[in-house]
Protein backbone atom coordinates (compact mmCIF):
# COMPACT_ATOMS: atom_id res chain seq x y z
CA UNK A 1 0.00 0.00 0.00
CA UNK A 2 1.39 3.33 -1.31
CA UNK A 3 1.29 6.05 1.31
CA UNK A 4 -0.76 8.12 -0.70
CA UNK A 5 -3.41 5.09 -0.56
CA UNK A 6 -2.88 4.51 3.32
CA UNK A 7 -3.98 8.26 3.58
CA UNK A 8 -6.60 8.26 1.58
CA UNK A 9 -7.77 4.92 3.82
CA UNK A 10 -7.42 6.78 7.46
CA UNK A 11 -9.27 9.50 5.95
CA UNK A 12 -12.16 7.46 4.60
CA UNK A 13 -12.28 5.32 7.86
CA UNK A 14 -12.06 8.50 10.45
CA UNK A 15 -14.90 10.21 8.11
CA UNK A 16 -17.38 6.90 8.58
CA UNK A 17 -16.40 6.88 12.30
CA UNK A 18 -17.57 10.20 12.70
CA UNK A 19 -20.65 9.65 10.54
CA UNK A 20 -20.97 6.75 12.90
CA UNK A 21 -20.66 8.61 16.14
CA UNK A 22 -23.33 11.70 14.60
CA UNK A 23 -25.96 9.48 13.91
CA UNK A 24 -25.48 7.66 17.59
CA UNK A 25 -25.57 11.31 19.26
CA UNK A 26 -28.97 11.73 17.23
CA UNK A 27 -30.59 8.68 17.72
CA UNK A 28 -29.87 9.02 21.23
CA UNK A 29 -31.54 12.33 21.37
CA UNK A 30 -34.50 10.90 19.27
CA UNK A 31 -34.98 8.15 22.02
CA UNK A 32 -35.15 10.77 24.77
CA UNK A 33 -37.59 12.87 22.77
CA UNK A 34 -35.34 15.74 22.98
CA UNK A 35 -33.80 18.25 20.66
CA UNK A 36 -30.08 18.79 21.11
CA UNK A 37 -28.09 15.92 23.02
CA UNK A 38 -28.32 17.35 26.73
CA UNK A 39 -31.12 19.64 25.72
CA UNK A 40 -34.04 19.06 28.14
CA UNK A 41 -37.70 20.72 26.73
CA UNK A 42 -38.92 22.70 29.89
CA UNK A 43 -42.52 22.25 30.84
CA UNK A 44 -44.55 23.40 33.99
CA UNK A 45 -47.07 20.72 35.62
CA UNK A 46 -48.64 22.78 38.81
CA UNK A 47 -50.91 19.90 40.68
CA UNK A 48 -54.79 21.08 41.59
CA UNK A 49 -54.19 21.37 45.17
CA UNK A 50 -51.59 21.29 48.14
CA UNK A 51 -48.43 18.48 48.10
CA UNK A 52 -49.78 15.24 49.46
CA UNK A 53 -50.66 11.94 48.07
CA UNK A 54 -53.23 12.26 45.76
CA UNK A 55 -51.86 9.81 42.88
CA UNK A 56 -51.74 12.25 39.90
CA UNK A 57 -49.45 13.88 42.10
CA UNK A 58 -47.33 11.48 43.38
CA UNK A 59 -47.06 9.81 39.85
CA UNK A 60 -45.49 13.43 39.06
CA UNK A 61 -43.61 14.18 42.30
CA UNK A 62 -41.72 10.23 41.60
CA UNK A 63 -41.06 10.76 37.86
CA UNK A 64 -39.14 14.32 39.36
CA UNK A 65 -36.89 12.37 41.84
CA UNK A 66 -36.43 9.13 40.42
CA UNK A 67 -35.25 11.14 37.04
CA UNK A 68 -38.20 9.93 34.65
CA UNK A 69 -38.87 13.42 33.50
CA UNK A 70 -35.04 13.95 32.52
CA UNK A 71 -35.13 10.48 30.36
CA UNK A 72 -37.91 12.01 28.65
CA UNK A 73 -36.27 14.73 27.52
CA UNK A 74 -38.35 17.35 29.60
CA UNK A 75 -36.91 19.81 32.57
CA UNK A 76 -40.49 20.20 34.55
CA UNK A 77 -41.44 23.05 36.92
CA UNK A 78 -43.24 20.97 39.51
CA UNK A 79 -45.81 23.41 41.40
CA UNK A 80 -49.31 23.61 43.52
CA UNK A 81 -52.30 25.31 43.10
CA UNK A 82 -52.66 27.33 46.37
CA UNK A 83 -56.26 29.28 45.65
CA UNK A 84 -57.67 27.06 42.82
CA UNK A 85 -55.43 28.83 40.14
CA UNK A 86 -54.53 26.08 38.33
CA UNK A 87 -56.92 26.42 35.49
CA UNK A 88 -56.69 29.90 34.86
CA UNK A 89 -52.76 29.41 34.65
CA UNK A 90 -53.11 26.73 32.23
CA UNK A 91 -55.46 28.87 30.05
CA UNK A 92 -53.23 31.31 30.01
CA UNK A 93 -50.04 29.14 29.37
CA UNK A 94 -48.13 29.60 32.63
CA UNK A 95 -48.68 25.73 33.14
CA UNK A 96 -48.92 23.04 30.62
CA UNK A 97 -50.30 20.45 32.67
CA UNK A 98 -52.60 20.58 36.02
CA UNK A 99 -54.71 17.75 37.62
CA UNK A 100 -59.11 17.91 37.81
CA UNK A 101 -61.55 16.06 38.32
CA UNK A 102 -63.71 14.51 35.34
CA UNK A 103 -66.43 16.02 36.58
CA UNK A 104 -65.17 19.34 36.80
CA UNK A 105 -63.67 18.42 32.95
CA UNK A 106 -67.31 18.01 32.01
CA UNK A 107 -68.44 21.14 33.61
CA UNK A 108 -65.75 23.67 32.29
CA UNK A 109 -65.96 22.12 28.71
CA UNK A 110 -69.86 22.55 29.25
CA UNK A 111 -69.23 26.23 30.59
CA UNK A 112 -67.71 28.10 29.23
CA UNK A 113 -66.32 25.89 26.93
CA UNK A 114 -62.98 25.74 28.01
CA UNK A 115 -60.92 24.31 25.58
CA UNK A 116 -59.26 21.60 27.64
CA UNK A 117 -58.97 17.81 27.34
CA UNK A 118 -57.73 15.27 29.72
CA UNK A 119 -55.24 12.61 28.31
CA UNK A 120 -55.00 10.00 31.60
CA UNK A 121 -57.69 8.75 34.11
CA UNK A 122 -56.00 8.10 37.51
CA UNK A 123 -59.26 7.93 39.79
CA UNK A 124 -61.05 4.93 38.11
CA UNK A 125 -63.96 5.75 40.65
CA UNK A 126 -64.94 8.91 41.59
CA UNK A 127 -62.84 10.73 44.86
CA UNK A 128 -66.27 11.09 46.85
CA UNK A 129 -67.93 9.20 49.29
CA UNK A 130 -70.31 9.80 52.28
CA UNK A 131 -70.44 8.85 55.67
CA UNK A 132 -71.91 8.46 59.23
CA UNK A 133 -70.31 8.34 62.81
CA UNK A 134 -70.15 4.36 63.01
CA UNK A 135 -72.30 4.61 66.49
CA UNK A 136 -75.14 6.50 65.03
CA UNK A 137 -77.28 3.70 63.81
CA UNK A 138 -76.99 5.17 60.09
CA UNK A 139 -76.04 2.17 58.33
CA UNK A 140 -77.83 2.33 54.53
CA UNK A 141 -79.00 5.56 52.74
CA UNK A 142 -82.36 4.72 53.87
CA UNK A 143 -81.23 5.30 57.23
CA UNK A 144 -80.66 9.03 55.85
CA UNK A 145 -84.16 10.18 56.06
CA UNK A 146 -85.13 12.37 59.21
CA UNK A 147 -81.39 13.49 59.41
CA UNK A 148 -78.97 16.05 58.41
CA UNK A 149 -76.98 15.95 55.34
CA UNK A 150 -73.89 18.34 55.16
CA UNK A 151 -71.99 18.92 51.64
CA UNK A 152 -69.01 21.13 50.55
CA UNK A 153 -70.40 23.57 47.99
CA UNK A 154 -73.12 22.60 46.03
CA UNK A 155 -75.39 19.19 46.05
CA UNK A 156 -73.35 16.61 44.70
CA UNK A 157 -74.79 14.59 41.68
CA UNK A 158 -73.68 11.54 43.34
CA UNK A 159 -75.41 11.80 45.99
CA UNK A 160 -78.41 12.25 43.91
CA UNK A 161 -77.94 9.14 42.50
CA UNK A 162 -77.97 7.12 45.56
CA UNK A 163 -81.16 8.70 46.96
CA UNK A 164 -82.73 7.45 43.38
CA UNK A 165 -80.49 4.16 43.61
CA UNK A 166 -82.39 3.25 46.97
CA UNK A 167 -85.68 5.26 47.19
CA UNK A 168 -85.08 7.35 49.44
CA UNK A 169 -87.32 10.47 50.02
CA UNK A 170 -85.07 13.88 49.76
CA UNK A 171 -87.60 15.48 51.12
CA UNK A 172 -86.73 13.68 54.41
CA UNK A 173 -83.46 14.83 54.47
CA UNK A 174 -82.19 18.54 55.59
CA UNK A 175 -79.47 19.50 53.46
CA UNK A 176 -76.63 22.06 54.30
CA UNK A 177 -73.53 23.83 53.03
CA UNK A 178 -71.26 23.47 55.96
CA UNK A 179 -67.84 23.88 53.46
CA UNK A 180 -64.84 21.44 54.64
CA UNK A 181 -64.16 21.28 57.98
CA UNK A 182 -65.38 17.42 59.12
CA UNK A 183 -65.95 18.32 62.95
CA UNK A 184 -69.31 19.38 61.84
CA UNK A 185 -69.93 15.33 61.74
CA UNK A 186 -67.99 14.72 65.46
CA UNK A 187 -69.62 17.59 66.89
CA UNK A 188 -73.23 16.55 65.67
CA UNK A 189 -74.15 19.41 63.47
CA UNK A 190 -74.74 16.98 60.23
CA UNK A 191 -75.50 13.07 60.42
CA UNK A 192 -74.28 12.39 57.04
CA UNK A 193 -71.10 14.23 55.15
CA UNK A 194 -69.74 14.79 51.70
CA UNK A 195 -65.82 13.64 52.09
CA UNK A 196 -63.18 12.56 49.79
CA UNK A 197 -63.13 9.42 50.13
CA UNK A 198 -58.93 9.18 50.40
CA UNK A 199 -58.99 11.99 53.01
CA UNK A 200 -62.11 12.94 55.76
CA UNK A 201 -62.79 9.07 56.97
CA UNK A 202 -58.73 9.12 58.10
CA UNK A 203 -59.04 12.55 59.57
CA UNK A 204 -62.29 11.91 61.65
CA UNK A 205 -60.85 8.68 63.21
CA UNK A 206 -57.74 10.42 63.94
CA UNK A 207 -59.92 12.17 65.80
CA UNK A 208 -61.19 9.54 67.94
CA UNK A 209 -64.67 8.47 65.80
CA UNK A 210 -64.85 5.50 63.64
CA UNK A 211 -67.08 5.77 60.38
CA UNK A 212 -69.60 4.27 57.93
CA UNK A 213 -68.47 5.19 54.29
CA UNK A 214 -70.45 4.70 51.54
CA UNK A 215 -69.40 4.64 48.12
CA UNK A 216 -71.63 6.05 45.65
CA UNK A 217 -70.22 3.59 43.34
CA UNK A 218 -70.95 0.56 45.00
CA UNK A 219 -74.35 2.10 44.25
CA UNK A 220 -74.19 1.48 40.48
CA UNK A 221 -73.52 5.07 40.14
CA UNK A 222 -70.85 5.89 37.80
CA UNK A 223 -68.36 7.61 38.85
CA UNK A 224 -64.59 9.05 37.75
CA UNK A 225 -61.89 10.66 39.32
CA UNK A 226 -58.76 12.86 39.17
CA UNK A 227 -57.21 14.01 35.37
CA UNK A 228 -54.12 14.76 33.77
CA UNK A 229 -55.20 17.90 31.70
CA UNK A 230 -53.41 20.14 29.28
CA UNK A 231 -54.93 22.80 26.74
CA UNK A 232 -56.61 21.27 23.70
CA UNK A 233 -54.28 23.47 21.70
CA UNK A 234 -51.15 22.05 23.22
CA UNK A 235 -52.42 18.52 22.48
CA UNK A 236 -53.16 19.15 18.99
CA UNK A 237 -50.04 21.20 18.10
CA UNK A 238 -47.13 19.75 20.42
CA UNK A 239 -48.42 16.29 20.98
CA UNK A 240 -44.62 14.79 21.08
CA UNK A 241 -44.15 16.95 24.65
CA UNK A 242 -47.37 15.57 26.10
CA UNK A 243 -46.84 11.73 25.04
CA UNK A 244 -43.45 12.29 26.94
CA UNK A 245 -44.76 13.85 30.26
CA UNK A 246 -47.62 10.94 30.42
CA UNK A 247 -44.75 8.15 29.80
CA UNK A 248 -42.81 9.32 32.66
CA UNK A 249 -45.27 9.95 35.16
CA UNK A 250 -47.09 6.62 34.09
CA UNK A 251 -43.33 5.40 35.17
CA UNK A 252 -43.84 6.91 38.56
CA UNK A 253 -47.01 5.30 39.00
CA UNK A 254 -45.85 2.14 38.71
CA UNK A 255 -43.03 2.43 40.71
CA UNK A 256 -45.70 4.15 43.28
CA UNK A 257 -47.66 1.21 42.95
CA UNK A 258 -44.93 -1.36 43.56
CA UNK A 259 -42.91 0.51 46.31
CA UNK A 260 -44.87 2.02 49.24
CA UNK A 261 -42.52 3.13 51.85
CA UNK A 262 -40.26 4.71 49.30
CA UNK A 263 -43.15 6.60 47.48
CA UNK A 264 -44.18 7.80 50.88
CA UNK A 265 -40.43 9.07 51.30
CA UNK A 266 -40.76 10.59 47.96
CA UNK A 267 -44.17 12.23 48.98
CA UNK A 268 -42.88 13.87 52.26
CA UNK A 269 -40.02 15.39 50.67
CA UNK A 270 -42.89 17.70 48.75
CA UNK A 271 -45.26 17.36 51.71
CA UNK A 272 -42.58 17.73 54.69
CA UNK A 273 -45.18 19.18 56.95
CA UNK A 274 -47.75 16.35 56.31
CA UNK A 275 -48.02 12.91 58.87
CA UNK A 276 -46.63 10.10 57.17
CA UNK A 277 -49.52 8.13 58.09
CA UNK A 278 -52.60 10.03 56.90
CA UNK A 279 -50.40 10.21 53.28
CA UNK A 280 -50.36 6.51 53.63
CA UNK A 281 -53.97 6.40 53.97
CA UNK A 282 -54.31 8.48 51.25
CA UNK A 283 -52.10 6.56 48.77
CA UNK A 284 -53.95 3.07 49.86
CA UNK A 285 -56.94 4.85 48.93
CA UNK A 286 -56.40 6.60 45.55
CA UNK A 287 -54.60 3.28 44.66
CA UNK A 288 -57.20 1.43 45.32
CA UNK A 289 -59.50 3.83 43.20
CA UNK A 290 -57.19 3.26 40.44
CA UNK A 291 -57.98 -0.35 39.82
CA UNK A 292 -60.91 -1.46 37.13
CA UNK A 293 -60.50 -3.89 34.67
CA UNK A 294 -60.16 -1.62 31.98
CA UNK A 295 -56.72 -0.50 34.02
CA UNK A 296 -55.62 -3.43 34.79
CA UNK A 297 -56.18 -5.08 31.22
CA UNK A 298 -55.43 -1.69 29.12
CA UNK A 299 -52.60 0.11 31.46
CA UNK A 300 -52.68 2.59 34.71
CA UNK A 301 -54.95 5.76 33.91
CA UNK A 302 -56.62 4.25 30.70
CA UNK A 303 -59.80 5.77 30.27
CA UNK A 304 -63.00 4.63 27.27
CA UNK A 305 -65.55 6.78 25.68
CA UNK A 306 -68.09 4.27 27.85
CA UNK A 307 -66.58 5.72 31.37
CA UNK A 308 -67.44 9.41 30.16
CA UNK A 309 -70.43 8.99 28.35
CA UNK A 310 -71.82 7.12 31.57
CA UNK A 311 -70.53 10.36 33.87
CA UNK A 312 -71.78 12.87 31.54
CA UNK A 313 -75.28 10.99 30.76
CA UNK A 314 -75.52 11.18 35.04
CA UNK A 315 -74.61 14.79 35.15
CA UNK A 316 -77.35 15.94 32.25
CA UNK A 317 -79.47 13.63 34.51
CA UNK A 318 -79.10 15.32 37.74
CA UNK A 319 -78.80 18.90 35.77
CA UNK A 320 -75.57 19.46 36.91
CA UNK A 321 -73.79 20.48 33.67
CA UNK A 322 -74.97 24.10 32.80
CA UNK A 323 -75.79 23.00 29.05
CA UNK A 324 -74.98 19.87 26.84
CA UNK A 325 -72.52 19.85 24.84
CA UNK A 326 -70.67 16.57 22.94
CA UNK A 327 -68.50 15.22 25.79
CA UNK A 328 -66.12 13.59 23.66
CA UNK A 329 -64.31 16.52 23.36
CA UNK A 330 -63.77 16.67 26.99
CA UNK A 331 -60.57 13.75 26.95
CA UNK A 332 -58.08 11.58 24.52
CA UNK A 333 -56.97 8.39 24.60
CA UNK A 334 -54.21 9.09 22.29
CA UNK A 335 -51.19 9.52 24.44
CA UNK A 336 -52.53 5.94 26.22
CA UNK A 337 -52.94 4.12 23.20
CA UNK A 338 -49.10 5.38 22.48
CA UNK A 339 -48.13 4.97 25.80
CA UNK A 340 -49.26 1.31 26.23
CA UNK A 341 -48.30 -2.08 23.85
CA UNK A 342 -50.65 -4.38 25.29
CA UNK A 343 -50.93 -3.36 29.00
CA UNK A 344 -46.99 -2.76 29.14
CA UNK A 345 -45.74 0.63 29.50
CA UNK A 346 -43.31 1.68 26.41
CA UNK A 347 -40.24 2.62 28.17
CA UNK A 348 -38.28 4.47 27.32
Amino acid sequence: MTGITAEITGRARTALMLTFAVILVVSAAAACGGGSPGELTQVTFMAGFKPQANLPFVAAYVAQENGYFAQQGLEVDLRHSSSGQHLQLLMSGDVDFTTADATSVLKRRSDPGLPIVAFALFGQRGQQGFVSLADSGIVNPKDWEGKTFGYKFSQPPDYLAILEAEGVDRSKIQEVRVGFDPRVLTEGQVDILAVFKSNEPDTIRGLGFDVNLWDPADFGVPTLGLTYITRSELAEDDPDVVQRFLKATLKGLEFAIENREETLDIVLKFAPDEKREHQGFMLDAEIADAISPTAEGQGWAWMTDQQWKALYDQLIQFEALPKPFDYRTAFTDKFLDEAYDDGKLNWP
